[in-house]
């Protein structure tokens, strides 16, 4: 099975159509919603955009356990990073052990990705800004003044921004800021 999706990486990669190609490429296993879950991810970033699609031909039937005619691979781009998707069925799953850093600006914008991406996904998943959407891939929605505060050379005030952090799902800006003021 792991040379079916390297097979497959192959081929995805080559035919991607970009003026420049990023070296490195984020390749995700989808059981069977590729298509849905591709257009989710398209929907919620504002600079992104699905570019091609291959389809399993009938030599693969057999192996892939996919109809000749089904999608295989779709390759997309959110915020300049390029991604390709497989319709890879049910062998691998995805785990916490990879996730998507959303670098936030502010507490709206932090409000915005959670929201959308949380909708359907495993609550049991969501602590510190990490969550696990419906198809389950998992991502950090985090604001950038909390890697300043974490990062500040006052050990008291970045122990305190992070006990703070520790206790929540979605980060809150205000009651890191309280933690990081606190006398």
């Amino acid at each position: 099975m792991q040379l079916f999706a390297g097979l497959f990486r192959i081929t995805s990669t080559s035919i991607i159509n970009h003026n420049y190609m990023q070296k490195i490429t984020p390749f995700l296993w989808f059981e069977d919603k590729v298509e849905e879950a591709v257009d989710f991810y398209v929907s919620i970033f504002k600079n992104s955009k699905i570019g091609r699609s291959t389809y399993y031909p009938k030599e693969a039937e057999e192996v892939s356990g996919k109809k000749a005619g089904e999608i295989s691979t779709i390759d997309f781009e959110i915020e300049g990073q390029k991604f390709t998707a497989i319709n890879g069925g049910p062998p691998f799953k995805f785990s916490e052990a990879v996730s998507f850093i959303i670098d936030c600006n502010s507490q709206e914008e932090v409000d915005y990705y959670w929201d959308r991406l949380t909708e359907g996904g495993d609550v049991k998943a969501q602590i510190c800004g990490w969550l696990k959407d419906k198809y389950g891939l998992s991502w950090q929605v985090v604001p950038r003044v909390l890697e300043e505060m974490l990062a500040d050379e006052d050990k008291e005030k970045a122990g305190r921004v992070m006990t703070a952090m520790l206790g929540m799902k979605k980060i809150i800006i205000a009651d890191l800021q309280k933690a990081y003021d606190q006398k």
